[in-house]
């Protein structure tokens, strides 16, 4: 850092240097590590390092992306408040409405990993897809620990796709759906809100701030409950309507220039309070 004269120091991968020669910034994007070890299993070393990182109050300032991550973070490092800021996400710009929706298809965005519950959305599909021959598409990259999903009629697996097709696969779904058991923010039911999409989301404290009343929220392991609102989605299209209305809406409220300059306040904070 000093040879490039480098005035602080922002970790975005839950360190920071273990040597405090400058201020640093360190962003916490969810406690998923600590809260299921199964959901990170080669995460051992941020488990054992963070932790210690963040008592010794080697990370200046602490940032988080929700409210609900501020607080988890605060009770269980006993951070005080004073050193944890929220600052959040929001989706690219590019991500923008591209069609009217087409209604063939429900879409799942995100990583396959074992925290974001795609078993028990598979299951909620199929119990729709007795009655609506309704497709389910799941894009997104496959962690080599992630569900063993078996091929079937009517279910899509694109791996991951770039930003311009990602704007039209939002934009023309019936529907987003996004069962995660555990988020931090929840980048891609932001996305799909700036896109215009109706979105059915788990029922958890990150989703529910990020939301605002702009999704529906299902607790995430109530199959039956996500096979009725997918269903609804379906045969009452002024309910759909209005939740796309309602996403764009609230979609409108988040911008990487708002984020960008906030973030910039919190360095200007670290460099502040840094005992050089």
């Amino acid at each position: 850092m000093a040879r490039r004269g480098a005035e602080i120091f922002h970790g975005t991968d839950f360190s920071v240097p273990y040597l405090p020669l400058r201020p640093s910034v360190m962003t916490l994007h969810d406690l998923s590590p600590w809260r299921d070890p199964a959901w990170h299993g080669q995460a051992g070393r941020v488990r054992r390092r963070t932790p210690f990182l963040l008592r010794l109050g080697l990370a200046t300032m602490i940032i988080t992306q929700s409210r609900a991550i501020r607080q988890e973070a605060m009770d269980r490092f006993r951070l005080p408040a004073s050193r944890v800021v929220v600052i959040p996400l929001a989706a690219p710009p590019q991500l923008h409405r591209t069609a009217p929706p087409e209604g063939g298809y429900f879409l799942y965005v995100g990583t396959l990993e074992p925290r974001k519950n795609l078993p028990a959305l598979i299951e909620a599909w199929r119990l729709v897809r007795r009655i609506h021959p309704i497709r389910l598409i799941l894009a997104g990259r496959k962690r080599a620990d992630g569900p063993k999903i078996q091929p079937e009629e009517g279910l899509e697996i694109l791996g991951m796709v770039g930003e311009e097709r990602l704007a039209d696969l939002y934009s023309r779904a019936l529907a987003c759906v996004y069962p995660s058991l555990y988020e931090g923010f929840g980048l891609p039911v932001l996305e799909a809100m700036q896109c215009g999409a109706a979105v059915l989301a788990s029922k958890d404290p990150a989703i529910s701030e990020l939301a605002q009343g702009a999704a529906v929220l299902i607790e995430p392991g109530e199959v039956r409950a996500w096979a009725e609102a997918m269903s609804k989605a379906i045969t009452s299209p002024e309910w759909a309507a209005d939740l796309r209305r309602r996403a764009v809406e609230r979609a409108r409220e988040f911008s990487w220039e708002r984020t960008a300059r906030a973030t910039y306040e919190v360095y200007k904070e670290a460099q502040s309070r840094f005992d050089y």
